[in-house]
């Protein structure tokens, strides 16, 4: 009898502990409630935030208190410009592009507005940088988000554009620290970016638009501020196949059959950096013998995973980047074509087949998402 009554109770709390359902009302925006914020305020695209906020040597404190390695002819290559707070809201939204489950977006999301106009599709892209790991959890591939902006900064890390905060690096102990202690634009916390987002409607991964590119539309771009527009759109590059190379120097050079552990040539997306951490780039050519590469974290899940072999041809999507960090060595190393890399936000973005496999697209030429592909 005691069995069975304890039994009972169990269940009993078992039941009266269930959560209730969440409600996605209180998740996410719908359409028109997104809309109400912004009649409240005001948007901007984000090529418009960018224009009115960005300015080159940024407003937050002197240029001389950036690292030292900032300055490359005209353009600084980190900067940071407040927006100002106010009274009046100013957004920006977008559709998120990256995933970091994989681990080569660390602290890191990606989003693109989309406009068109007929036949004209265009793209706008932004790198937002959110200290928080495994922020893909929050805010997922698909996922549009709407953002306030007023009362943060925009900059540039890298050259590359930024929705930030001021950040300050002091650390004596880095690589060639003499050059990198100073301002920069750093990471958002979490709790102040969570404050001022808010997601609108459910991820939706169909609605993301990969921009197909040739490898020389962006390698023929090597004027520093011409790139900042380029920088962080969803792109996919078709009909490449890569050759186990990687860059030495600019130059594509044969990978070695070495442990990755050590070897920092193996024959591997992400070989080991020493702990210096930079990107490793690994190259891929297209039908013209045109070459550029995919940049993976040495710390990606997949960093250790075997380049495909050279018979493997097809399409590489991901973010597209230009990566300029060393304005002390800007007469020496100017902008080359070489800066310019594909970020894979996992293997999955590797569309490669060997044979008469390829990948299935609709009938406008875009990837359907999926593992799903058809014979030719």
């Amino acid at each position: 009898m005691k069995k069975i009554l304890y039994i009972a109770l169990v269940a009993l709390c078992v039941v009266a502990c269930t959560p209730p359902d969440v409600d996605q009302t209180k998740l996410f925006l719908t359409e028109d409630q997104a809309q109400a914020l912004i009649d409240q305020g005001e948007e901007l695209t984000i090529e418009d935030l960018k224009a009115r906020y960005m300015s080159e040597e940024g407003n937050y404190c002197l240029p001389e208190l950036y690292r030292k390695r900032s300055k490359a002819g005209d353009c600084y290559l980190f900067s940071i410009d407040t927006i100002p707070a106010s009274k009046t809201p100013v957004y920006i939204r977008g559709r998120v592009t990256t995933d970091d489950y994989a681990g080569n977006f660390y602290k890191t999301l990606c989003i693109q507005q989309v406009f068109v106009n007929g036949n004209d599709t265009t793209q706008q892209a932004l790198r937002l940088s959110v200290d928080a790991g495994s922020i893909g959890g929050l805010y997922q591939l698909g996922q549009e988000i709407l953002i306030r902006v007023d009362g943060l900064a925009i900059g540039r890390y890298a050259n590359q554009p930024q929705l930030c905060l001021p950040s300050y690096n002091n650390n004596i102990y880095a690589n060639k620290a003499e050059e990198k202690v100073g301002w920069a634009s750093g990471r958002i916390p979490i709790a102040i970016f969570k404050s001022r987002t808010q997601c609108i409607g459910m991820p939706d991964q169909s609605k993301l638009y990969y921009e197909t590119l040739q490898i020389t539309d962006y390698k023929s771009i090597l004027d520093l501020k011409d790139a900042r527009s380029w920088d962080a759109k969803l792109v996919r590059i078709k009909n490449v196949h890569f050759t186990g190379q990687y860059y030495n120097n600019g130059t594509p050079a044969k990978c070695t059959t070495g442990d990755p552990e050590t070897d920092q040539n193996a024959n591997v997306f992400a070989p080991t950096t020493n702990n210096l951490n930079f990107p490793q780039a690994r190259v891929f050519y297209d039908e013209n013998n045109n070459h550029s590469a995919v940049s993976t974290s040495e710390y990606a899940k997949y960093a250790h995973f075997y380049l495909p072999a050279e018979n493997y041809w097809g399409d590489v999507v991901g973010i597209l980047g230009f990566y300029y960090d060393n304005g002390l060595k800007f007469s020496q190393y100017p902008p080359a074509a070489d800066d310019w890399a594909i970020s894979i936000r996992s293997v999955d973005d590797l569309r490669l087949y060997d044979g008469d496999e390829h990948w299935l697209y609709d009938e406008n030429g875009d990837y359907k998402p999926g593992y799903e592909y058809s014979k030719k």
